[in-house]
């Protein structure tokens, strides 16, 4: 490997006033730094980006954290970082911990023995104390997708909001047994959507009926499973609420394998707008998150926490979200 002396040595010069032209922070004149230049061209020298990093005390380098890369959720939000640190000289290293939290410290114990300028979560659960110290130590850190209410930066959509406009769409086009399909309430987005829901259904005057409450439902097909388990109970809802696209395709499916017609006998409505949605039969009504933006909007966050010399107290920017009406609701 050619190291810097290499180079020295072939432009006939000292080691720092390599150092110094490669660096371009302090002037060498244009004889020297041509020497330097035409050296390091010759010997191929490829300079050591981490030995630089320890010097300087950053890498630009940064970790994105997420549940499962298979989630269509998260590609969306992963080139919406990747895309901005891109742009801002950064390189992110992306890791999966299928929601286990060993595999979660395993991680954040490897990224920082590697001096990674900063982290981005979006794994967030109430009990991430592992957070919550990175925090606390002014590492810089910034949530995505969920959130610790105000207690670390953070880039969520309006949950809330976008299940409340959804139920009571809904509602105003004559649907009144409404049911959730939730995931676990234990993250707080599922907690905002499922107060949305409450919500519309209580300023409608309707009542919240517990068996057409589900929760602790994944992404990962359990939809499907959730939704005939309903069905085949007797429990036959006019319309059901998904709090994911990934839940409402498999309710979508139990529906049709039951016999019934979307949206003829149940409407369907989902939460996140991917690309899948619009090609569905029928296609989808869906919350559309800005996904891309979201991830960007973290991105931009964290290289600003990064370059901060000072702490400042954590922000949550709320995206906003939008109903797209389609053919699974009548």
């Amino acid at each position: 490997m050619v190291t810097i002396k290499d180079v020295a040595q072939r432009a006939g010069v000292s080691p720092s006033t390599v150092s110094r032209a490669l660096s371009g922070k302090i002037p060498v004149d244009k004889e020297t730094k041509e020497k330097v230049m035409e050296a390091v061209r010759a010997l191929n020298y490829q300079p050591n980006v981490l030995a630089k990093g320890l010097k300087e005390g950053r890498t630009n380098t940064i970790g994105l954290i997420i549940p499962n890369i298979r989630n269509p959720v998260f590609p969306a939000v992963a080139r919406g970082v990747e895309d901005v640190a891109r742009r801002n000289g950064f390189t992110v290293i992306l890791c999966n911990t299928d929601e286990d939290l060993r595999v979660e410290l395993d991680y954040v114990d490897k990224l920082q023995k590697r001096w990674v300028d900063g982290l981005i979560f979006a794994t967030a659960q109430k009990d991430s104390h592992h957070i919550l110290e990175l925090k606390e130590k002014d590492f810089p850190v910034v949530l995505l997708v969920r959130h610790m209410e105000d207690k670390v930066d953070a880039v969520i959509s309006n949950n809330f909001k976008g299940a409340y406009e959804a139920v009571s769409y809904l509602i105003k086009t004559g649907h009144k047994k409404i049911a959730i399909v939730n995931g676990s309430l234990g993250l707080t987005l599922y907690r905002e959507r499922f107060e949305g829901y409450k919500k519309a259904l209580q300023d409608a005057g309707l009542p919240v009926i517990d068996e057409f409450i589900i929760d602790g439902v994944s992404d990962n097909g359990n939809g499907y499973y959730s939704m005939l388990g309903l069905l085949e109970q007797g429990s036959v809802p006019d319309a059901v609420f998904a709090t994911s696209d990934p839940k409402a395709i498999g309710i979508i499916r139990a529906i049709k394998d039951y016999g019934l017609r979307v949206p003829e006998d149940v409407s369907v409505i989902g939460f996140d707008n991917l690309e899948i949605s619009a090609l569905l039969d029928p296609p989808l009504t869906t919350v559309a998150q800005p996904l891309y933006e979201m991830g960007a909007n973290a991105a931009n966050k964290l290289i600003r926490l990064i370059n901060s010399k000072r702490a400042k107290k954590p922000t949550v920017d709320v995206m906003e979200v939008e109903l797209i009406i389609r053919k699974s609701t009548r």
